[in-house]
C-alpha cells in the first residue's frame, strides 16, 4: 500500500486525525480574509467585461506576421477606442473592439486590411449587441438562484437545515473568491467564465455532501452516548474522507490546469482562459471550503441545539470524573481520534496530525502512573 493510501486508511480508521474542526476560528479567519480581499478588488478595479456584455465589433484577420501589439495599434487608432487584440494558434488574430457599429466597424475593417496587406474580405466581422450578453447574464443569474434554492430545500430534506446553511455559505465562499480573482488578474468575462462559475458548483458540492453523509450516518443516536460531542464526530468524518477528497480535486485540476497554464499560457490559445480560470479556482476553493468552512459550520450552528449542549457537558464531565479518580477515560479528549485510549498529556504530535497511540491502563491503586509507555 502507498504512503497515501496507509495515510488514508488510518484516517478512516480513526488512528490519526487532523483537528480541522478544533481549529476552525484560524480558518474562518483566512476565509474572511480572502473574501474582504476578493470583495475590495471588485470594488476597485472591477470585472473586465467581454464584448459580449458590452457590444462592439469583434474582427479575425488572416494569418499574419505582424506582432499583436502592431495590430492593436492601429487597431486603436482606426476606432478612436481600446482593442484588445489575441494571436490564435493558427497565427489569426482575434480583435474585439468596444462601442461601434456598423459603418465605424467596416472603416476599421478596411484600415485593418491595408495595414496587414490583404482584402477588407478576407477579415471576418462580427458585430455583437450589448443587449445579448445582457440576457445572457440575466439567465446566469437565475440559473444560479434556482439552483441554490434546490440545493437548500434537498440539503434540507437528506439531511437537515443547518447542513443546507453551511452548504449554501461555502458555495457563496467560493463564488466570491472565483470573481474576486478575475477581477484581480483582470480576465476578460465572456460567456465562457459564466458557464465555468455555474460549473464549479456542482464540484463545491460533491466533497461537502460525501462528509455530510458520514456526518450524519455518525451522529445518529448521538446524545445516547457520552464518549463523543458533536465537533468530535464531525471532525472524524471530515478526516475519513479526506484523502478521497484531495484525490479527487488533484485529478480534476489537472487538465483544467493544462488548459489554464498550457493552452492558454504557452500556446496562446487565451479564451481557454475564459473557461479554465474559473473551473482552475472555484475547484481549489470547493476543496477548501469543504474542507476548512462547510463541516466546522456545521459543527458551529449544531452545537448551539440543547441537546448537543447538554451532551456535551456529559462528555467533558465523565473525561473530568474519570481524570480525577486517576482512571483512562474511555474516549479520547479532542483532537484524540483513537479509541480507547488513556486521558494524558504526552501524546505524540507530528505533522499536524495528533497520533493516539494505544497504552495500558495503571491498575487502580497501582503506583506507577509515570510507568507510561
Amino acid at each position: 500500500m502507498s504512503r497515501l493510501g496507509s495515510l488514508g486508511h488510518r484516517l478512516y480508521q480513526g488512528e490519526v486525525g487532523y483537528d480541522f474542526v478544533g481549529k476552525r476560528k484560524i480558518w474562518y479567519g483566512v476565509s474572511i480574509l480572502i473574501t474582504i480581499t476578493a470583495i475590495v478588488a471588485l470594488a476597485v478595479q472591477g470585472l473586465n467585461m467581454g464584448i459580449e456584455f458590452k457590444g462592439g465589433a469583434v474582427l479575425t484577420t488572416p494569418k499574419t506576421d505582424l506582432s499583436v501589439s502592431r495590430v492593436q495599434e492601429e487597431a486603436e487608432q482606426a476606432s478612436g477606442h481600446d482593442a484588445i487584440v489575441q494571436k490564435l494558434g493558427d497565427g489569426t488574430m482575434r480583435i474585439q473592439i468596444s462601442g461601434l457599429d456598423t459603418d465605424a466597424a467596416g472603416e476599421v475593417r478596411q484600415d485593418l486590411a491595408e495595414t496587414l496587406g490583404v482584402k477588407a474580405n478576407d477579415i471576418a466581422a462580427d458585430l455583437v449587441g450589448p443587449s445579448w450578453g445582457e440576457q445572457i447574464a440575466n439567465k446566469a443569474w437565475t440559473g444560479l438562484g434556482v439552483f441554490m434554492v434546490l440545493v437548500v430545500i434537498y440539503l434540507a430534506i437528506a439531511f437537515e437545515w443547518r447542513m443546507a446553511v453551511a452548504a449554501l455559505i461555502a458555495l457563496i465562499h467560493d463564488l466570491t473568491i472565483t470573481v474576486g480573482v478575475y477581477a484581480l488578474v483582470g480576465f476578460e468575462v465572456t460567456p465562457g467564465t459564466v458557464i465555468g462559475l455555474l460549473t464549479i458548483l456542482g464540484y463545491s458540492l460533491y466533497d461537502t455532501v460525501v462528509v455530510f453523509d458520514g456526518l450524519k450516518e455518525g451522529s445518529r443516536d448521538i446524545t445516547k452516548q457520552t464518549r463523543f460531542t458533536y465537533s468530535e464526530i464531525a471532525n472524524r468524518s471530515l478526516n475519513g474522507t479526506l484523502v478521497r477528497s484531495i484525490n479527487t480535486t488533484v485529478v480534476a485540476l489537472l487538465p483544467v490546469a493544462g488548459l489554464l497554464f498550457i493552452g492558454g499560457g504557452f500556446l496562446g490559445a487565451g479564451m481557454l482562459n475564459d473557461i479554465s480560470l474559473s473551473l482552475f479556482v472555484g475547484l481549489a476553493a470547493g476543496a477548501y471550503s469543504s474542507i476548512f468552512i462547510a463541516t466546522p459550520l456545521v459543527a458551529d450552528l449544531k452545537e448551539r441545539d440543547p441537546q448537543m449542549k447538554a451532551l456535551k457537558k456529559r462528555v467533558l464531565a465523565k473525561r473530568a470524573a474519570a481524570a480525577a479518580k486517576g482512571e483512562w477515560a474511555d474516549q479520547p479528549t479532542p483532537g484524540e481520534p483513537q479509541d480507547g485510549h488513556p486521558v494524558g498529556d504526552d501524546e505524540e504530535e507530528t505533522a499536524g496530525a495528533v497520533v493516539g497511540q494505544r497504552r495500558q491502563p495503571t491498575p487502580r491503586g497501582g503506583r506507577g502512573r509515570g510507568k507510561r509507555r
